[in-house]
């Protein structure tokens, strides 16, 4: 149990470091249009909170 415990550790890290050799720092551009992308989705789904509150409170 204990070394398939530390088998499986082990296939994570040599997978994640994998997955950091092959990724690179976003340019600025690509790095301020992914924060537009979020911040929209942001307010889109506290919008959609937002209303789905306001008719619960109003249907009681």
């Amino acid at each position: 149990m204990l070394k398939n415990l530390f088998t499986k550790l082990k296939d994570f890290i040599v997978q994640s470091k994998r997955v950091f050799l092959i990724t690179k720092k976003p340019s600025r551009p690509e790095l301020i249009a992914i924060v537009k992308v979020s911040g929209i989705g942001i307010l889109i789904i506290g919008l959609l909170g937002f209303i789905i509150t306001i008719i619960g409170q109003l249907s009681f």
